[in-house]
């Protein structure tokens, strides 16, 4: 039994732990969407057609439509985990340039901030990245219009990623366990992995990655029908609510070896991640509105 439980465990925590696997992701930016007045979603998709992986994005989507890509887009920062063409600014030396991205680093520490019991931060960028990437967008700017457009289209994708992240209260996590990748977990409720990190687990609640077209508009249509708006707030306060949710996050059953999933905390959890993912809808979908109606009210001038 232990052999078996080792392999499993050793297969599970072998797997990537992302912020929201790449369903919750395309949620939250369809949701966003929903929020978004014309001129602002053509405004946004005007902007990501600059992007070099554009093109990817309406392969894998099957679909030109502005939505499809805008959801597809969300899911670039994870994507490019792996993408050869870039590298880790840690460990690794620098890609060449890649032509329409004014960098080629991966940016791991952007999606999630550690914070100590006293409410510190301890690592991470997250927060300070929301910020400044928001910064970027709005600013008048001074570089050529060449310039601007790949700055734009580089920051769009990771400020759809980025609002999403800080809302899955992992990402804003406990300094120490690495927002949960250290905690193993037990989880009788997935047969096809019934051992994982806790980080996998919260990650993979939104729903299968797979989740795309009509199918992924339900799902953010039932999830809009069944959590009220949120305030906007701000990046302080969407950082501190996830954090305020990390007691709920841990599993206090006890399994055979591990702390386990048990029905109520299943139920919990899953509440906990659909109201999340509808709020950072919502959130960035009235962040992107403030920012795009103002360019396009200058643009136009």
């Amino acid at each position: 039994m232990r052999q078996i439980f080792s392999a499993l465990l050793f297969f599970s925590l072998a797997l990537p732990a992302y912020a929201w696997n790449a369903a919750g992701h395309r949620l939250v930016a369809v949701i966003a969407w929903q929020q978004l007045s014309p001129a602002t979603r053509d405004a946004i998709s005007a902007a990501l057609a600059h992007h070099p992986d554009h093109e990817r994005w309406v392969e894998k989507a099957r679909s030109r439509e502005g939505i499809a890509v805008f959801a597809e887009a969300s899911t670039w920062p994870d994507d490019i985990r792996n993408d050869p063409r870039l590298y880790d600014e840690d460990r690794e030396p620098a890609t060449p340039a890649v032509p329409g991205l004014p960098e080629t680093a991966r940016h791991k520490r952007w999606h999630y901030v550690d914070l100590d019991v006293t409410g510190k931060v301890r690592d991470g960028e997250l927060d300070r990245q929301i910020e400044r990437l928001s910064q970027l967008l709005q600013a008048k700017g001074s570089s050529s219009g060449t310039r601007k457009s790949e700055q734009i289209a580089y920051a769009l994708p990771w400020l759809l990623h980025l609002v999403a992240d800080i809302h899955q209260p992992l990402h804003v996590g406990q300094h120490g366990d690495e927002g949960g990748n250290k905690v193993e977990i037990e989880n009788p409720f997935n047969k096809r992995l019934p051992f994982s990190s806790l980080h996998l687990y919260w990650d993979d609640l939104p729903g299968p990655p797979w989740l795309r077209g009509n199918r992924l508009e339900k799902n953010a249509a039932r999830l809009l029908d069944s959590y009220p708006k949120p305030v906007q707030g701000n990046v302080a306060l969407w950082r501190d609510e996830s954090h305020q949710l990390l007691a709920a996050a841990y599993p206090k059953a006890s399994g055979s070896l591990l702390p386990i999933i048990s029905e109520d905390f299943q139920d919990n959890a899953r509440q906990i991640a659909n109201r999340r993912i509808v709020e950072a809808g919502y959130r960035l979908g009235h962040l992107l509105e403030s920012i795009f109606r103002e360019r396009v009210s200058r643009e136009t001038q």
